[in-house]
Parts: C-alpha cells; structure tokens; sequence
C-alpha cells in the first residue's frame, strides 16, 4: 500500500472518476467499504485514529512548579529562618511540610487532571461509514485507511480523506489559521499543488459547515496533516480559572502581609519587647508557618474536578472547570425548543393538501401501502426523495429527528422509501440552510427532471406560484388561495405542531439542472403541509419553575412558526399567557439598542424563526446589559453564539460536532432539566467553595495568637504552642475536612436567592471577618484558656521557667498540648459551623456529610497518635493528658457550632424582619 504522500501523487490527464478508482485500487478498498473483518485489522495494523501526546514527561516539571508556588516560598524562608538560629530540627520538619505538601498538591493536581480528560469519554466523536455494505456509526477513533466515510454540514472531519461524491464547505481554520471557507468537491482534480490546497481532499481537525459527501480515508492518527502539526508541537497548556486567580491572589497577598510582619517583628522584639534574637526569629518562623494556607489551591482544584464529574454523571459535560463558577451566576438561558424543551421525536399528525385535511392517526382513512389520491401521492412523492433519512425495513430509523417524521408520513400516503433508489434518481441536492429554512433537491422522475423543496412555509410560499388542485391538477397561487393556506398553517402552529411546506417544479425536456438555489428553488408549485407533534419533556416544566424562583430569565430562540413557539413556551411555563413574539423580520429592523432595551425590559419575550446569527446578537445584547448568558445550540452556525455566550450549551446526541466542540457545556441528553440541574450544582459548588475557604482562613487567627502571646509576653510567658505542634495541626486537621466540604450537600433555598453577581468575588471581606474575627478568633479565645489552665493549675505564675530541666517543664508540655487539641477541637466546630451560609445546620442533617465524619474521625486518630506515640510526644513535645482534661475540650466544638449557628439565626430573624419593617 501506498505511504499518504504517495496517495496524493496523480498521473496527468486522469479524470476524477479515474483518480479515485486508482486510489481505492492502491488502499484495496471499493465505494461500498470495508468489511468489518477488514476494518478490523487495519486498525490492529495502522492503530487508532488519535493524536498522541508527544513532548516527553510532564510530570517533573509540574511537580518542581507545587515548590515555588508563594505560600511554598513562605515555608521555605520560615525553614531558612529556623536554620540560621541553629533550630535544624524545626527547619527540618518545615522542609518535611514543604515536601508533603507538594505532593499531595501534585497527587490532586494529577487526579484533577486526568477527571477532566477523562469526560471526553462521555461524547466520542461519531463517523459515519459504510461497512459490510451497510451505513453505520463508528467512533472515529475506530476510523482506517480505506474506509467510505459520509461527510455532513456540522461534522468534524476525523481523518484525511480524499472525496468521491458530492461537494463540501470546509473550515480549515484548524490548520491554516484562515476563518474563511473553502470548497471542497469530488468533481475538481488538481494536479502539482499544495496538499492543503487540493481541492478533491479534505483534513482530519477540519468542519464541515455546508453540503454532503462521500469520501475515502486515506490517513489517520498522526499520518494525517494534523498529526504532523501535533507532532512538531506541545499542547496549550489551560488557562487558569478566575476563582483560581482569585486565589492566587489572596494567597500572595498573605504571603506579603506574613513576609512583612514576620520580618518587621524581629526588630521590634528584639529592640523593643526585649526577646533574644532566637526568640524572635521562632516567632517570625511560626508566624509565616501560621500564616500560610497550604491546601487551599490544590483543594479548589480537585474540588471543581469532583464537581465536573458529578455534573457528567446527570447529563451535562463541562470542558472546563472554570464553567462551574459561571453556572452559579447565570441569570439568563436563552433555549432552542426542538429536542431542549421536547422531546425531538416528531410524530406525524396531519397532512393537509388542496383535497382536504387528513389525519394519519386515523387508520380508518388510510390505507397503508395503496396510492392515495394525486395530491396526496405527490406529497408522498416529494416527502420520500427530498430528504435524507433512511427508514429502511428491519433497521432503526437513522437521520434528522424531523425528515424521520416526514418519511413516517411518506410511507402512510404510500410512497416508496428504498434509500438506494432515492440515491439512484438523485442528481443534485441543495442541503438544508437554516437561514432560508429550505432544502431542495433535483430527481429524475418517468424520464424527466423535477425540482423537489420542502421547509419552513412562510419561506417556500413566497416561492411558489401555482399549487396542485383537487384533482392533482395545476392551479394558479392566487390571494385567496395563499390565505387559506396560511390560515391552516397558523391553525397547526396554535396546537403546538410543527409545519413543514413541500413543493416541486418540473424542469423543460433536455434542460441542464440548476446548480445555483437562487435558480432552483423558484416558479414551484405548492402541494402540501405536513404537521408534527413533538411533545414537550415530561421534566422541562418543573425544572422551568425552578429557574425562575431562582431569579433565572428564559428566553426561547427557536426557528419554528411563531404560534408553534408560544404554543410550547406556554404548555411549559417559560412564558405567560400573553408574551412578547419577535419574528426575524422584526429582529432584523431592530437596531442594537432597541434589541438591548427590548431583551433588558421585556420579561416575557419569544424569538420565533430566529437565525443562527440572531443567536449571536440576542446573546451580545444580554451581556452588555450586565447579565450572564447560557446559550443552547446544536448546529455549524450556532457555534459563534456558543463561544460568545458565557455558557455555550451543546446537544451531544443532536448536535454537529461543530457545536460541540465551540461550546462550553454539552448535554448529553439533550435535555433543557439538565442545564436547570448544572446551574443549581454550580450554585452548590461554589458556595461549598466559600465554605472550605473559611474553614482553611479560620485556622490563621488561632494558629498566630499563640505567637502573639509569646511575643506580647515579652518572654515572661511560654511558647504557648510549639511550630512542629503547628505543622502538625496543619498536616493532621486541615486537607481531608476541606476537601469533605466540597461534597455538602445544597443548602435549602439555594435555588431561591437570585444569582450571583458576575463582579462578585469568591473571597469578600464578610468571609474574612467570619473566618478571621469571629469563628478563628472563638478557637484562638478557647485554646488560650485551655494553655492556660493546664499551666495554672500546675502552679504557674508569670514569668516562671518552664525549659528543660525545670519542675514545671511537664506541666509546660501538657499545656502545649492542650493548646495543640484545642484548636483540632475548635476546628471540628468549626467545620460544622461552615457547613451552612444561611441555613440552620439542621435543615441539612447534623450527620449528612458522611465523608466529612470519615474526615473527622482520621484527624482524632491523628491527633491521638501525636499525643500518646512516645516518638512523637519526643518529637513535637506533647505529652499525655489525663481524663478531666479531655473533658474540657469536649464542648468546644459545641461552643463554636453553637456560636455560629446563634449568629446565623440573628441574621436570619433580621431578614425576616427587615420587609416588615421596610
């Protein structure tokens, strides 16, 4: 077989159909395909189609990049600090710190990672082929030399592939950086040029936005030209998410503040308080230990992970973890209707034609399999051939939800359906183009060429200027005539069906079919209608209540009649009864102030037979007035909208691969509930954000005060807390309970507080005040009376020594351990006093959280093994506490859950108030 550069290699003076049969001869394949056997094989020997990651080992240098994070070079200093006053031990223990630190970042990291990658998993790109004869679809990994593969507007080219029917619009952006189409045909060889120019190929990592054809793969994975590319580069690395700079800039923030205090101090301590130069460096060292929230961005990381994968288990992939902070602040979801709110399985219900209306659920009026009468035989007729689904018998049903439906309907007035005969009398097809909502196609029929159209009908009648009588007869398209027909139209989209006008135009004897629409698709003559029940979604209308309790505005951008779209955004409570209708004429005569006013104003508003490019405009206007924006698509022109909305909402069953690939969330079940459920668990997730945020910043205030006691003491009182009692408080208390909080379940109410504001940061001063001055501040307030009673009690007085040696050095240690316990114990209060913003922590059930219990009962297995291990108690300096002393710490985390809840209920009983009063 011949390499991919020698596939490209023609002989002058080959025609098209010459050059293609040599190359299915040289990749022994035919147009009927592979077999499965066949295919089989050459994936063994070729491998899978897909890009791999070249460029060596990552993992060194992500793992080097969790040491010089700021809050990692706080640590260092603290260590280098402890090392110049001769305390190695201490510095030693820092440098530990710094090491399990880094790995357990690096460990979360990776695990993020790969949760993310992973979800591709969840929508593999779909190809269409032929094998064993037969249309089907593969995963395009599963994509080999030689396979016949289907091109269609919307998909994502998967593979190199040399055309042999049909003609394409290609986007070849993906490889020549240029936006502007190229066409791409069977029909036109090129000889001696550049590959990417020849006009009969088309490239793995390109679009298809426009036509159909069939093709031949000539080379996958990294033969093709994408490959070559993948080769010679790394991947873009990914963006840091705005909470993750947020954070990055409060954590350099404390490292600056800890920096600036730590070192101010020793100064101030040694000249003025009057500590030795040892002692003030121990206290600047414990200050910036004390100071630094180790886990906080490692956790924020694997946290929004785990939220990623929770949101793809209920049917909506996020590509990026940074989507799950703007799900909590959308305010707008502007939604198709077909396939979003219903269920996208059309059903037949009606034709209608000159000879009158027929209902096709009525068995008694049909005659399945027999002709019907002219007209309604040349409704079936153009139903069957200007369409391109297959409906063939002992098969699925394959193909576009709606020309399904109209095939249904071609077989209940009689018409033949065989795929391979459509095909056979095809000779051109215009393919749908949701801009002029038509799709025509050109067949031979008893000798003769027909123009066959079917679409929307308010723009297929303007076409028309004759329609088929009673009698199959031609008559003219008079006033009258198209009233009647509009008004059966209107009568359709008022129940809520779908409408779909068909129309055929016969060409004169020898003529030369059209290859321009604007040639095509006039003179027709009108046959008939075909209405389309697609019911809504059982679950839209309940998650359409929860979104607007939830301060959330829905917006119905459909292309269908606007009757049919105020018909379904009624039955489904997007609307009430009396909406504001804008149709794409009127869209098109509003300026870009008038359309800011009109969305900005209106609360019940409908854009019916909307084009892809009124998606975009809709979706500028809301954002520059202020809102967030979910947008729903699923075709090639949706995809602009998709990338400028906040939240680019893609079908993953109904949707091109385009679409998909431009958007930011895709449904994989295609389902409107799905985007209600994404914007709550993004709610959710960003309020269990805050929640462990606080609970990491309480530990500053207690974690400092001992320092601060020490230091204000001016030596005459102990080190109330040792730094390798900190540094294991920080190892044995801190990760495992935040990273529980990611999972809390939704606080109840969440979905009736309006949205967050886009400006809203994660971190405000009201957070620092709860976790610094009030819960921090409780902790740091009971573990100094803890010291402090264990201290007194053994005899202390102010300014007695309590080194080595001394008879209170015992009593010394078990108050640095009563210190050290005391603030574990403060921080299981507090742990549960975060676990609600609002709420009472009733509302969500004291022991809901079970891996928040697991978290707790490993700190206090933890802690034990700190206090009662003899090698640690001579490592850290604790010592064992006795029974009574145990019993003390008991209620402190009552004291501070109990605190926080009173507080919460102060702001609660305020806000209750407050309308009363106002």
């Amino acid at each position: 077989m011949r390499s991919r550069h020698e596939a490209w290699v023609r002989p002058p003076g080959l025609d098209p159909e010459e050059a293609a049969e040599l190359l299915l001869r040289d990749l022994h394949s035919s147009r009927a395909g592979l077999t499965s056997v066949e295919a089989g094989r050459r994936l063994l020997q070729y491998g899978r189609n897909e890009l791999r990651r070249r460029g060596g080992r990552r993992w060194p240098r992500e793992l080097a990049r969790q040491f010089t994070h700021p809050l990692a070079l706080l640590l260092w200093l603290a260590a280098a600090l402890l090392a110049a006053v001769g305390s190695n031990v201490v510095a030693a223990a820092v440098v530990l710190i710094i090491f399990l630190n880094a790995a357990f970042a690096f460990i979360q990291e990776v695990h993020a990672e790969h949760a993310v990658e992973a979800l591709a998993a969840y929508i593999p790109q779909r190809a269409k082929v032929h094998r064993d004869g037969v249309p089907q679809e593969i995963e395009a990994t599963e994509l080999v030399p030689g396979d016949i593969i289907v091109i269609e507007a919307g998909d994502r080219i998967a593979a190199d592939i040399r055309l042999l029917k049909g003609a394409i619009e290609v986007d070849m952006s993906a490889l020549t950086g240029e936006s502007v189409t190229t066409l791409r045909s069977a029909s036109i060889l090129d000889v001696d040029v550049p590959v990417l120019t020849a006009h009969d190929l088309v490239f793995s990592g390109t679009s298809c936005t426009g036509g159909e054809a069939h093709g031949v793969v000539f080379a996958t994975g990294m033969s093709t030209e994408l490959g070559r590319i993948a080769a010679l580069s790394e991947r873009v690395k990914q963006e840091p998410s705005p909470l993750e700079r947020q954070v990055r800039r409060v954590a350099w923030l404390i490292a600056i503040v800890s920096l600036a205090l730590a070192l101010a101090f020793i100064p101030l301590a040694t000249l003025g308080i009057g500590l030795s130069l040892v002692n003030s460096v121990v206290f600047a060292a414990g200050l910036l230990a004390g100071m630094v929230p180790e886990g906080l961005l490692p956790v924020i990381t694997l946290a929004l992970a785990v939220a990623v994968r929770a949101l793809a288990a209920r049917g909506a992939l996020v590509k990026r973890l940074s989507a799950v902070e703007t799900l909590g602040s959308t305010d707008v979801i502007c939604t198709d209707k077909t396939g979003t709110i219903t269920e996208n399985r059309m059903r037949p219900t009606h034709v209608w034609t000159a000879s009158g209306l027929l209902e096709l659920d009525d068995v008694s009026a049909l005659q399945h399999g027999t002709p019907a009468d002219p007209v309604q035989a040349a409704v079936g007729r153009i139903a069957a051939t200007c369409n391109n689904a297959r409906l063939e018998p002992g098969e699925e049903p394959s193909g576009d939800p709606t020309e399904i439906a109209v095939l249904l309907a071609a077989r209940k007035l009689g018409a033949g359906l065989a795929a391979t005969e459509r095909e056979a009398d095809r000779c051109w097809q215009f393919h749908f183009d949701p801009e002029l909502k038509l799709m025509s196609t050109i067949d031979r029929y008893h000798g003769r060429l027909v123009i066959r159209t079917k679409g929307a009908p308010e723009a297929l009648l303007p076409r028309c200027t004759t329609f088929l009588g009673p009698h199959g007869q031609q008559l003219p398209l008079t006033d009258p005539d198209h009233q009647r027909i509009t008004a059966q139209i209107d009568s359709f989209a008022a129940d809520g069906l779908r409408v779909l006008a068909l129309a055929e135009r016969e060409l004169p004897p020898d003529s030369r079919p059209p290859h321009r629409r604007g040639d095509a698709e006039i003179e027709l003559c009108f046959a008939g209608l075909i209405a389309m029940l697609d019911p809504p979604r059982p679950e839209v209308a309940e998650a359409v209540r929860n979104c607007h309790t939830a301060g959330i505005r829905i917006i119905m951008i459909t292309g269908d009649h606007p009757l049919t779209a105020t018909a379904i955004a009624q039955r489904v409570g997007i609307t009430g009864s009396n909406p504001t209708v804008v149709s794409s004429q009127q869209l098109e005569e509003l300026g870009e102030s008038e359309l800011r006013t009109l969305v900005s104003r209106t609360h019940d508003i409908v854009f019916a037979r909307a084009s892809p490019e009124a998606k975009l405009r809709i979706a500028d206007a809301l954002r520059e007035e202020g809102h967030v924006v979910a947008m729903t698509g699923d075709g090639v022109n949706d995809a602009p909208a998709l990338r400028r909305a906040d939240i680019g909402v893609a079908m993953g069953c109904s949707g091109t691969d385009v679409a998909r690939e431009a958007s930011t969330m895709v449904l994989t079940d295609d389902n409107f509930a799905s985007i209600a459920t994404a914007v709550c668990d993004g709610r959710r997730i960003y309020d269990n954000v805050r929640k462990f945020i606080i609970y990491i910043f309480a530990h500053a205030t207690p974690e400092v005060t001992p320092f601060l006691v020490f230091a204000l003491g001016g030596g005459h009182i102990p080190l109330p807390l040792t730094i390798l009692q900190l540094l294991a408080f920080d190892v044995g208390s801190e990760t495992l309970p935040a990273l529980a909080l990611s999972r809390e379940p939704a606080e109840p109410g969440l979905m009736d507080r309006p949205p967050r504001a886009r400006s809203e940061g994660v971190i405000q001063a009201s957070i620092l005040i709860r976790a610094w001055l009030f819960l921090g501040a409780l902790v740091a307030l009971l573990q100094m009376t803890g010291f402090f009673y264990v201290l007194t009690r053994a005899g202390w007085t102010l300014g007695d020594p309590t080194g080595p040696g001394q008879p209170l050095h015992h009593a010394y240690q078990q108050a640095t351990t009563m210190t050290f316990l005391g603030m574990i114990a403060g921080q299981i209060g507090t742990a549960f006093a975060v676990r609600t913003t609002h709420s009472s922590l009733r509302s969500v059930g004291v022991l809901s959280n079970r891996y928040l219990l697991a978290a707790i009962v490993g700190e206090l297995l933890l802690a034990a093994v700190f206090v009662y291990a003899p090698p640690f108690q001579k490592l850290l300096g604790t010592a064992a506490l006795p029974a009574s002393d145990l019993l003390f710490l008991l209620p402190y985390p009552f004291i501070i859950w109990g605190a926080d809840e009173f507080r919460r209920y102060l702001i609660r009983r305020r806000n209750s108030l407050s309308p009363q009063q106002g």
